[in-house]
């Protein structure tokens, strides 16, 4: 199955977390051939950005932030996982796994 994730990362200081938690979310989901975008919305503002033809064709968004994101209405049709900024760094494959649950594919 060809799963299709976009997600968002956000931190409260917009420096590693972010980052770190977009990398963690792209590297679990490419090892499970997946394709995945996540859009960062860091102390630099939003890198990355989903367009709205990438929401609409995603399975599933991922919300690993800890803040208020910006566009967060983009996402009002889907189905969305919010999971914690450290969880997804530290365990990537549970937030996967727990996101895609959510979809009935």
């Amino acid at each position: 199955i060809n799963m299709k994730i976009v997600g968002v990362t956000a931190c409260p200081t917009g420096i590693a977390h972010t980052y770190m938690a977009q990398e963690a979310l792209e590297k679990e989901c490419r090892r499970r051939g997946y394709d995945v975008k996540i859009e960062t919305q860091g102390s630099i503002g939003i890198e990355n950005e989903l367009s709205q033809e990438e929401v609409d064709e995603a399975d599933v968004v991922i919300l690993a932030v800890a803040v208020l994101i910006e566009g967060e209405e983009r996402f009002e049709e889907k189905t969305i996982f919010n999971a914690d900024v450290n969880e997804t760094i530290s365990h990537p494959e549970r937030v996967v796994d727990e996101a895609i649950k959510l979809v009935d594919k």
